[in-house]
């Protein structure tokens, strides 16, 4: 199956240099659909002429993002060597209340 999933232009820098291999999302029906050896199309949101293609090589599922990120290192997360990698970073996305809804995905990608 292929997902079509949107990005902001510094987690899409990261994917395409190779270093976030991780994407982290909400646990919500659309993400449920996402399964191990599928493809996913990642657009740059402010420019969706470019894309980026991965296979999903595994998911994991969490509570919340404290738990997701604990079991990271913060390079595989999208966050340079010198930046502080902190899970309210994702409150910006995703609430509380939706997190202990839905709770979290970790979807680990290769790019194809």
């Amino acid at each position: 199956m292929i997902h079509e999933l949107r990005l902001n232009k510094e987690p899409f820098e990261a994917i395409k240099k190779g270093n976030k291999t991780i994407e982290m999302r909400l646990y919500d029906d659309k993400r449920k659909l996402i399964k191990t050896g599928d493809t996913i199309n990642f657009k740059l949101r402010d420019d969706e002429t470019k894309k980026l293609i991965a296979e999903v090589v595994d998911i994991k599922v969490y509570r919340n993002f404290n738990e997701l990120y604990s079991n990271y290192n913060k390079i595989a997360l999208g966050y340079d060597q010198d930046e502080n990698a902190d899970p309210k970073d994702m409150l910006k996305y995703y609430s509380d209340q939706e997190q202990k809804e839905y709770g979290v995905v970790a979807i680990h990608i290769k790019l194809r």
